[in-house]
């Protein structure tokens, strides 16, 4: 009897779920200290840092923030920008005329509906200008500290390879990993910090070119499908 593809996903998706507590595992131990790279003291700063981030490398934004955060500190003092004293700040990160229009208008959306204190919620965060499930995701697990899977072009990479998703959609991988890595009260800061290993999995042995796969400890152990096919 064919299996409809209802019961192949299901089938798929309990093989990836059998791989994660291996998998989780070896990631902490390659990366001890898996933390968001972008230089912030508060939630918002955050939120500013990654809008500034897209098409931009962290290095570079944390290169900036010091003097724009010193100047605009908070959604308040955002939201009342001069834009081309903004623009002027953030240049260097690039596509600054719409970054800095995104965050001013961001800032007002903060102070217009929820009286300048950054939402902690996915709903929340959504509603603001400029801000999509990637950017929420980040500031849900890295400055609010509750469960987040931020799929970035790495996770998405690293997730097929793997075998943890079938699928090349950000909101239907992030759904997957909500499958087979559950948020967990007792821990959860775990789906963030399994994100953020991917990424530094994704920069150091699984580029998207060449990946290293002879001196991957994760194919070492037959939890990717990309080596094992490789055989």
């Amino acid at each position: 009897m064919k299996q409809n593809p209802t019961d192949k996903t299901a089938d798929f998706l309990k093989r990836a779920a059998a791989k994660m507590p291996p998998l989780v595992k070896e990631l902490e131990r390659l990366y001890p200290d898996a933390v968001c790279s972008l230089t912030y003291e508060t939630p918002f700063q955050l939120l500013v840092s990654t809008q500034l981030s897209a098409q931009c490398t962290d290095a570079r934004v944390n290169m900036v923030t010091p003097a724009l955060f010193a100047r605009f500190p908070d959604a308040q003092a955002f939201a009342a920008a001069d834009i081309e004293e903004l623009e002027e700040l953030i240049r260097s990160t690039g596509f600054y005329h719409n970054k800095a229009k995104n965050l001013k208008r961001c800032a007002q959306d903060i102070c217009d509906k929820f009286g300048g204190t950054l939402p902690d919620t996915m709903e929340g965060l959504l509603s603001l200008a400029g801000v999509g499930r990637k950017t929420a995701n980040l500031v849900l697990g890295d400055a609010f500290h509750k469960p987040s899977y931020v799929i970035d072009t790495h996770a998405i990479r690293l997730c097929g390879r793997i075998g943890l998703t079938q699928n090349t959609d950000p909101v239907k991988i992030e759904n997957d990993l909500r499958f087979i890595l559950p948020p967990d009260e007792r821990r959860p800061e775990e789906s963030g910090n399994f994100c953020h290993r991917l990424v530094l999995h994704g920069r150091a042995v699984c580029p998207a070119r060449k990946p290293m796969c002879d001196t991957c400890t994760i194919a070492a152990l037959d939890l990717c499908d990309y080596a094992l096919q490789q055989l």
